[in-house]
């Protein structure tokens, strides 16, 4: 098999087998990346983001449903993290039984990935297996994230549009509004809605636009680096407010609207390009200290670092002073 003719040709197989060398480093796999990289920047990438329990996954495989049924329908790729044990190393990958109703579906192809103890509630491969699914010719790629709650800001720099799932129930609305993973959101979605205290999440959430909207759009601006852009284009998004109930698909098509729109608002103010431009430099510096990291570790000798960390453990020398010491060769 041929994995990179067989991915671009949309090849089920060899589209899995290919996420699964990534996620494995196996040796070639970067070269097959490197091939297909020029056959992405095609795809929309939407992020899923929200605390656990507020029915992410239910509400993507809702989402890729719409999408399917879009006319003329668009192909859909879900990638779905889950946590990985720190003491075994594995996962259940719950998400892929939630979604078994998307299997059926020639134009939907879904991947769980492990964090592998990756933490901002993405895996590490998570955004090689983006390139892959947009090098296949999936049109909108879903990203749901781990579900760990405020940490969880990295979906931010790797999606063109993030969604933050709320639901009522779940505790202090106001509290979870304080979270830095709020700051994050295109787009707010209150699921399970048909639940007591739905609207007052509702009301809580617009508020804190209301009181907050010029600062929420300055933090926006500068997760983004794009605030010199929405002052010069003269339009500022305001993150809508969606209600769904995503068991029975209702509200579904609003927040597939929500999400058309904003792609438009990126398109029409000019910030599509500068945002795809962020998004790569995102990627690149995150590569970057990942492999200068472990040139730099590999060539520290095991007796020096035993030697340091006991030193440490000690009270003999600081963190601070180690890493120095380190970085200076002594």
């Amino acid at each position: 098999m041929n994995l990179i003719q067989d991915t671009l040709k949309g090849n089920r197989r060899a589209i899995a087998r290919l996420i699964s060398h990534i996620e494995d480093e196996v040796p070639g796999a970067r070269e097959a990346l490197a091939a297909l990289y020029p056959h992405t920047g095609r795809a929309y990438i939407v992020g899923v983001t929200g605390a656990p329990g507020t029915g992410k996954s239910t509400l993507v495989n809702e989402l890729a449903k719409a999408y399917r049924r879009w006319n003329p329908p668009r192909t859909v790729g879900v990638i779905a993290v889950d946590p990985t044990s720190p003491f075994s190393g594995g996962a259940i990958l719950g998400d892929r039984i939630r979604m078994r109703d998307l299997a059926g579906d020639a134009g939907i192809f879904v991947r769980s990935m492990a964090t592998r103890g990756s933490l901002g509630g993405l895996a590490r491969a998570t955004a090689d297996a983006i390139k892959v699914l947009d090098a296949a010719g999936y049109e909108m790629i879903f990203v749901e994230t781990v579900g760990a709650g405020q940490a969880e800001v990295d979906i931010a720099k790797t999606a063109y549009t993030t969604i933050v799932v709320e639901a009522p129930g779940l505790g202090d609305e106001i509290q979870a509004l304080k979270a830095g993973i709020m700051e994050i959101a295109d787009i707010f979605a209150v699921n399970k809605a048909d639940r007591e205290g739905a609207d007052h999440t509702v009301t809580a959430i617009q508020m804190m636009l209301d009181l907050n909207h010029a600062s929420h759009v300055g933090g926006q601006a500068l997760r983004r680096g794009s605030g010199q852009a929405l002052r010069l284009s003269g339009q500022v998004w305001r993150p809508p407010v969606c209600k769904t109930i995503a068991v029975r698909g209702e509200g579904v098509p609003d927040l597939v609207q929500a999400i058309e729109a904003h792609a438009a608002f990126l398109r029409e103010s000019g910030l599509f390009g500068q945002r795809e431009r962020e998004r790569v430099a995102a990627e690149f510096e995150h590569l970057l200290r990942e492999q200068l990291m472990r040139q730099f570790v590999s060539r520290i000798a095991p007796e020096q670092w035993d030697e340091l960390i006991e030193r440490m453990v000690r009270r003999e020398v600081d963190p601070y002073t180690a890493a120095e010491m380190l970085l200076r060769g002594r």
